[in-house]
């Protein structure tokens, strides 16, 4: 799993922007300017997600893989490190569940425009 692909998954979702907020290392996914991803482009090693707190800490300690958000609150956000211990398709499980997290948690007035399931 490359950089590219996890770009093109995140960019997939609606009402998705990218941009580097922090800098050209860090590549940052928003909806609606909330962040729900970071990916990491210098070494494509690792992204953070936010999560659910309880699921977060679930997921730390059954994934060696899966740590306290770096850089983050890591009450909410996890760092998944990129590699062939985690599949495809669970990586892309942890990004959606971030994107819906977020996009939950947005104003109403874009809940009631722009209803996403």
């Amino acid at each position: 799993m490359n950089a590219e692909e996890i770009r093109e998954y995140c960019l997939s979702f609606p009402f998705t922007t990218e941009g580097f907020p922090f800098g050209g290392e860090t590549l940052v996914f928003k909806v609606y300017e909330k962040m729900f991803a970071l990916l990491d482009l210098q070494k494509a090693e690792s992204i953070n997600l936010k999560c659910n707190p309880e699921k977060a800490i679930n997921l730390r300690e059954e994934h060696s893989e899966i740590l306290p958000g770096f850089h983050m609150n890591k009450k909410h956000w996890n760092t998944v490190l990129i590699n062939e211990s985690l599949s495809r398709d669970f990586i892309y499980s942890l990004i959606k569940d971030s994107y819906q997290l977020v996009y939950k948690s947005l104003p109403k007035k874009y809940l009631i425009q722009n209803h996403v399931d």
